[in-house]
């Protein structure tokens, strides 16, 4: 056996810290915990009741003491009956309250997700990202909702049959529940290390999802480039990762609970054999032997489920760590939108930008890579329509994010501005803005629910005129419409067809500014054209065009070309 195994470990947070979070990730499920532990707590009266139940039917039977059997046996399918009742009702609350709880967690992390700090390199892939939304927000859910609620219940059948048996023997129920306490001093070693290998699984399926969700979406690719072999390849190395750390948590996780289960075997062979010469000697009834077994059972029962949660601890707070790096990124600042005035202009001022080193994350400290943007000023004025120019790398795409406050400039300013005042950027001020990003951007969907994304409550009119000045009119010659569904990233359309789909759907949020990153890239020189003119034939917006095109530079009042840094 592997010795290193149980060394302790050290975690990315402390239990208080995981306490505390989960302790707020409680408060929004309290109602289903209340009616768990409640129909826990009927459980464990009505467990107690068919104890008696069938000890008063076997005395009965046996002349031990007088009543009808007919009533006794009765008493006991009245009980049984309960304990269905409850169970139906158990699995109820468990499915329906369970899945609106699990649908609330996603939604709040999924928002937090959204309203968070973009940094512009994720640090983690979107498969890990959807694999602890799915499996780590399930995980936390059914502890709080399921696993804490269960466990007021079996501390309560666990008092409930120690004290009933106490009643009967006294010495025999000390006995039972003195090996109690060796088990909780064993436990924080056994905590320490099962967190630590759990979390090693959970990073390990999440990379198997990460490379299974990129081998799906870029299916096309690899079959293109023949390396079929190789992405299967990358699949098995990481498999073959997720089942060593699988099979090194099962080897630490059967060696103690054999070690447990030795102990409770051992008391209720104990048990057993006490009770046996208690009857043997005549100062214990069949039946009360019968209810003797039955109680170091739910005395066991209750102990061997407590010592199973230590087990779900250690999964709940391994799930709830993996959640809450999902919360360290800082909130962006919130509030009301402020918008302004139109027509608004935009200016940066003496502006540096550097992306982050992901070296060393894992240590949560970040180091400034080499300068993307340095020292830039440039003014957009209102109404204007500018091109950005530049080889790939240059820093085109970061200044529209710095345009859009979802990055920060790290020397000097960003401001927009109108003939009634000047204010820094800030993500408040996104609603000046529509942007269209470059690539294929529309969603799985209808092609009207795409362009609702721009304005939600949108009319069909507006939409067309939207299509129309976005030469896009083609949507109304396909057989549905708008109500043509598109698959995954615009499937069934074209590059072009999705590029214009995209614009429609930016002019039908009409804002101020209007950011275009190589939004034409996939169109021909009329069409382009047509498009540029359309946009341009009221000059009524602040455009900004990130191109490469030529014809596009033709349309533009003004160029600001942008050098790569040089190292």
């Amino acid at each position: 056996m592997d010795f290193s195994l149980f060394k302790p470990r050290q975690n990315k947070y402390s239990a208080k810290e995981i306490l505390r979070w989960l302790w707020s990730a409680w408060k929004g499920n309290q109602t289903q915990a209340v009616i768990n532990a409640v129909l826990g707590l009927l459980g464990v009266a009505v467990s107690l009741a068919q104890v008696w139940a069938v000890q008063h039917a076997i005395d009965v039977a046996a002349h031990n003491t007088e009543g009808s059997l007919y009533w006794a046996v009765g008493i006991m399918g009245i009980l049984i009956l309960l304990n269905f009742a409850i169970s139906i009702a158990s699995i109820w609350v468990r499915n329906i309250l369970g899945i609106k709880a699990q649908n609330r967690m996603q939604q709040r992390m999924l928002d937090r997700i959204l309203r968070s700090e973009w940094s512009g390199r994720e640090k983690m892939h979107s498969g890990d990202v959807i694999n602890r939304l799915e499996n780590d927000v399930n995980n936390v859910v059914n502890f709080l909702t399921e696993v804490i609620p269960n466990t007021v219940s079996v501390l309560a059948l666990f008092l409930g049959a120690f004290f009933y048996l106490f009643s009967m023997d006294k010495l025999l129920a000390v006995i039972i529940v003195v090996m109690l306490p060796l088990f909780i001093l064993a436990s924080k070693i056994y905590v320490r290390q099962m967190r630590h290998l759990t979390r090693q699984v959970r990073n390990s399926d999440s990379k198997v999802q990460s490379i299974l969700q990129e081998t799906v979406q870029n299916r096309l690719l690899i079959k293109t480039l023949e390396s079929d072999s190789t992405m299967m390849g990358r699949l098995e190395s990481t498999q073959s990762e997720l089942r060593q750390n699988v099979v090194k948590r099962t080897t630490f996780s059967i060696f103690s609970n054999l070690i447990l289960n030795f102990g409770f075997a051992l008391g209720y062979l104990v048990a057993f054999l006490w009770s046996a010469l208690r009857m043997s000697n005549g100062s214990l009834s069949f039946g009360g032997m019968t209810a003797f077994l039955q109680l170091v059972s739910k005395i066991q029962n209750p102990a061997r489920s407590l010592t199973k949660l230590v087990p779900a601890f250690v999964s709940v707070f391994t799930a709830a760590e993996r959640l809450m790096e999902l919360e360290e990124n800082p909130l962006e600042e919130q509030g009301s939108p402020i918008e302004l005035e139109a027509p608004c202009g935009i200016r940066l001022s003496h502006v540096s930008y550097a992306y982050d080193s992901l070296k060393n994350t894992e240590k949560h400290e970040s180091q400034q890579g080499e300068a993307i943007i340095q020292n830039l000023s440039f003014n957009f004025p209102p109404g204007s329509c500018t091109a950005i120019l530049g080889e790939t790398g240059a820093g085109k795409t970061t200044i529209v994010r710095l345009l859009l406050a979802l990055l920060h400039p790290q020397e000097g300013k960003v401001e927009i501005y109108n003939r009634k005042a000047t204010r820094t950027i800030t993500p408040r001020m996104r609603c000046n803005f529509v942007y269209v990003p470059q690539g294929n951007t529309l969603m799985s969907g209808t092609i009207r629910e795409n362009l609702r994304l721009g304005k939600f409550n949108a009319t069909d009119e507006e939409m067309r005129e939207a299509l129309h000045k976005s030469c896009a009119d083609f949507v109304h010659e396909l057989p549905e419409g708008l109500d043509t569904k598109c698959s995954e990233t615009g499937g069934g359309l074209s590059e072009g067809q999705a590029q214009r789909i995209s614009i429609a759907r930016a002019l039908l949020r009409n804002r101020n500014i209007m950011l275009f990153d190589e939004a034409t890239s996939a169109l021909d020189p009329d069409t382009e054209r047509q498009l540029l003119q359309n946009l341009l034939d009221n000059r009524n917006k602040t455009i900004i065009f990130i191109t490469h095109r030529p014809a596009v530079v033709d349309y533009c009042d003004q160029t600001l070309h942008i050098k790569k840094q040089r190292g």
